[in-house]
């Protein structure tokens, strides 16, 4: 089971407390110039914890660093924008996070989720992983509206055969949580045990 974080210089904070909730792995995000730096001294402080780098990309650099890793094996993940579509399109990105904090307000018949028909599709097509932010939630002043915006992208994720990965997406270790709680956040949400289960592995 592994978590996500974006960690700031609080790295063994993150690996003592994932080591007490039962995670296995860590997947630390950095921007392009701490991944670089993490990349040429990358000695993992506890092995009791595997951990991973992953390049956390902007709706501005994202094809630029595309581009510049074109040929090179990378985790590339990027927050939801306005340009979600255009970046699922075209853009090398592994996984896409926090789609229902959009600012587009919901409709009578629909949730303005982040994610639509379309862009579930295209996901699919693209191999890339639709990722849910536990953080989304613990820092929304209007919880029910983004896990009614989960409920319905775990619908279109399952229709589409999207994978889906839930983690903190935590700076802070205070938030994150068990696996075993989440897995259950996830099957109130309405996903089957096995996706709850597969949604706490990247592979």
């Amino acid at each position: 089971m592994i978590d996500i974080a974006i960690p700031l210089d609080n790295e063994e904070e993150f690996i003592k407390i994932a080591e007490k909730l039962g995670y296995e792995e860590l997947l630390f995000l950095y921007d392009f110039d701490e991944y670089m730096a993490k990349q040429r001294h990358n000695n993992a402080p506890n092995p009791k914890i595997k951990i991973k780098y992953g390049l956390l990309a902007t709706e501005k650099n994202i094809q630029k660093i595309s581009s510049k890793f074109r040929n090179e094996t990378i985790f590339l993940v990027i927050k939801s924008s306005t340009q979600n579509r255009e970046i699922i399109e075209k853009s090398q990105v592994n996984l896409i996070f926090a789609l229902e904090e959009t600012t587009k307000r919901d409709f009578m018949h629909q949730r303005g989720s982040g994610l639509d028909h379309i862009t579930a599709k295209l996901a699919s097509e693209h191999n890339i992983i639709v990722g849910f932010s536990l953080n989304s939630v613990l820092n929304s002043e209007n919880k029910h509206i983004i896990l009614g915006r989960m409920m319905q992208n775990i619908m279109l994720c399952r229709k589409y055969k999207v994978k889906t990965i839930i983690a903190s997406f935590a700076q802070s270790p205070s938030q994150m949580r068990s696996p075993y709680d989440i897995m259950s956040l996830l099957e109130t949400l309405g996903m089957h045990h096995k996706e709850a289960k597969d949604s706490l592995k990247i592979n």
